[in-house]
């Protein structure tokens, strides 16, 4: 029997497309920690926080949960399922959910956290897993060779889609050998080859196994950020949220932290809601967004 989308089966009022962004909450409700023309933050249940967010009023999310207990985040504690469902409800046809995660190793064996919650998007919640990509660590920290394990320089990246993306602003690369040659041939599903011939063009569309410098000065230039345990870089976010949203796009992180999304969004011109259950980590996002400048 088909599972039936919670997310398609909860609903609240719809967003007024005629009110400010911030009206797609509904502050009478919940009275944002922080706000200004631009950006607010809620600190508070994401659950809570997120059930009052009007239903297809979101055009991104860009976050990184807490996953298998690898920090300890003051000692709070989050349910998946339903903040899952609740992302999944409010996001707007076409509209995308970016997810940062990784796997803890216990007992010699990798949870598998990552694709259990992928499998959930995709079963329970009616998302499409429009992307598998890596975020990978240039310098990642070296790994004792009792461990018998390879340095863990990555993780994850799925990018979920609500439909079809109504936005991609795909980020490109120049071709190495622009000009000089043709492209090769193609391999058919039975083996044989066909095409080529074709010119190389100057640009592509980059992959997707994307790189960054991680730790100080690296993710960012803010040190207030590194007041909170487990950040990610400025770069992932900016990427992102270029690749996805447009300009005056509601950009959402249910799990704000030290508010490198929120802050990337604001400087992007996107509209940013941040939530965050820890009043210290709403500080250190207020005190990002306050100081960022548009690019």
């Amino acid at each position: 029997m088909e599972t039936q989308s919670p997310y398609k089966t909860t609903k609240p009022p719809k967003a007024d497309s005629s009110k400010g962004y911030l009206d797609t909450v509904v502050r009478s409700r919940i009275n944002p920690y922080y706000q200004d023309d631009r950006a607010t933050i809620y600190c508070g249940d994401n659950v809570s926080i997120l059930k009052s967010i009007a239903q297809d009023s979101v055009d991104l999310t860009v976050t990184s949960p807490p996953y298998d207990n690898l920090r300890d985040y003051k000692g709070y504690s989050w349910d998946f399922e339903r903040v899952a469902t609740e992302i999944c409800r409010v996001t707007k046809p076409g509209g995308v959910i970016v997810w940062v995660v990784g796997d803890a190793t216990v007992n010699g064996s990798e949870t598998l956290s990552s694709f259990k919650q992928a499998i959930y998007f995709v079963e329970n919640c009616g998302m499409n897993l429009h992307d598998t990509m890596v975020y990978r660590k240039k310098n990642p920290l070296p790994v004792n060779k009792k461990t018998k394990r390879y340095a863990q320089s990555f993780e994850y990246v799925f990018v979920y889609s609500n439909g079809s993306p109504k936005t991609f602003n795909p980020i490109m690369k120049k071709c190495e050998h622009f000009g000089t040659g043709t492209s090769g041939k193609f391999r058919n599903k039975d083996g044989t080859l066909e095409g080529g011939g074709r010119k190389i063009n100057e640009t592509k569309i980059v992959d997707n196994v994307w790189e960054y410098d991680v730790g100080n000065y690296r993710s960012t230039s803010d040190l207030i950020a590194f007041d909170h345990p487990a950040i990610f870089p400025e770069q992932l976010a900016k990427d992102h949220i270029l690749s996805w949203s447009n300009e005056r796009d509601t950009v959402l992180d249910p799990f704000c932290g030290s508010g490198t999304t929120l802050k990337m969004a604001k400087r992007l011109g996107r509209r940013a809601i941040g939530i965050d259950i820890s009043e210290e980590y709403c500080k250190i996002s207020k005190m990002r967004i306050t100081q960022c400048e548009l690019f």
